[in-house]
């Protein structure tokens, strides 16, 4: 092992792996909570920003007045890696939560790779449509030398030049399977391809499949930690072996017989190609799927995100589907819990196989959370 993983920024991270290895086969419990540390003192971080831009090194985005410096911004990577490594040096991560450097370049980039072209906004990223005849469109394929693949490679390059093992660098948010040929083809178009033309639709997520797997070889070969693994930026999971988040958003809009169709052959595809995989079931319009998801072999984890109008994840309205998960083999993540809702939470649903995210205000509430749940482990 390289000697500068010595001075990674979690002490207890031999300890945070084993858990991690023993969540993934439902034996463990994983607690994630963050605070700032109170002896931190460098004020000139935008303190009032999310975590989420924070991590990605993208808190001055709101100092940037027109499209172009906020695009810039987005994609500078000595400005990311840097701003990243400085937040993350002045945090407290509690329980299994761990430093990490979150690359995204926009919530499901891999269309950029695809031909789509991006539009970068303070808090988000917009894809321009680029498939205008499906008839004459070109088959799908993976380019090395596509400048926005580049443009997301550089950023980890430079994140594990900054990194020197001191936080790990985690593979960016890139999508897939039919949210990534609705970003190319125009959501409202691609429902009517689902009906006009279904073969079509199945090449080309056969194809969406395959650039997935090529961009994330070349992104895990460049964050790939001493132990054979790697983190992914959303959600924050961490495993010994190819890692990631799997999901399909526009599945809210399908019925689950058309989920079965379309979606389910590439997201198994995808879960038997990584060693370890989540899904993100976001918000209530995609729990029709659910028992789809818990026929996938392959997938070992389901993530789940209620929408803002509904309860959050800490809410007892959810423990039956929490169960339900567990019992059917899957580990579950619970996001968006409040310190007051994690005893209930595991006291109802049991520990092992469980991800609680916890929000806190302050280093103190976050260590006597920790120090509370060590009790159920």
């Amino acid at each position: 092992m390289d000697t500068h993983w010595n001075n990674f920024w979690k002490t207890d991270w031999a300890q945070t792996r084993e858990r991690f290895g023993a969540w993934w086969h439902h034996e463990e419990l994983i607690l994630h909570v963050l605070a700032r540390r109170d002896a931190a003192v460098d004020n000139s971080l935008n303190t009032q920003a999310p975590f989420y831009y924070l991590q990605s090194g993208l808190d001055t985005l709101a100092h940037f007045e027109n499209s172009e410096q906020i695009k810039t911004a987005w994609v500078n990577p000595v400005r990311r890696a840097q701003l990243a490594e400085q937040f993350l040096s002045e945090l407290y991560f509690g329980g299994e939560a761990f430093p990490i450097f979150d690359t995204h370049l926009g919530p499901g980039n891999l269309a950029t790779f695809l031909g789509a072209e991006p539009e970068f906004a303070l808090d988000t990223v917009w894809y321009h449509p680029c498939i205008t005849d499906p008839d004459t469109h070109p088959p799908l394929r993976f380019d090395p030398d596509n400048p926005w693949f580049l443009k997301q490679k550089a950023i980890l390059e430079e994140g594990m030049r900054v990194s020197q093992g001191r936080f790990l660098v985690g593979i960016p948010d890139l999508i897939e399977n039919i949210d990534i040929l609705a970003a190319l083809r125009d959501t409202q178009n691609f429902m009517l391809d689902l009906i006009e033309r279904p073969d079509w639709v199945k090449e080309r997520v056969a194809e969406i499949n395959q650039v997935y797997f090529a961009a994330f070889e070349q992104f895990y070969n460049i964050v790939k930690d001493p132990w054979g693994g790697n983190a992914f930026s959303a959600f924050c999971i961490w495993g010994p072996g190819k890692t990631g988040k799997v999901q399909c958003d526009a599945a809210a809009m399908i019925s689950p017989r058309m989920f079965e169709t379309f979606v389910a052959p590439a997201l198994s595809e995808q879960c038997e190609w990584l060693d370890y995989a989540m899904y993100h079931l976001d918000g209530t319009h995609a729990i029709p799927h659910l028992d789809n998801l818990l026929d996938i072999d392959g997938l070992d984890a389901i993530e789940w995100t209620p929408q803002v109008s509904v309860p959050q994840g800490g809410d007892p309205i959810w423990f039956d589907m929490y169960r339900k998960i567990l019992n059917a083999g899957k580990s579950v993540q619970a996001i968006g819990v409040l310190p007051h809702e994690v005893i209930p939470l595991i006291e109802a649903v049991g520990p092992q196989g469980l991800y609680v995210m916890v929000n806190v205000d302050n280093e103190a509430e976050a260590r006597t959370l920790v120090e509370t749940v060590e009790a159920y482990r």
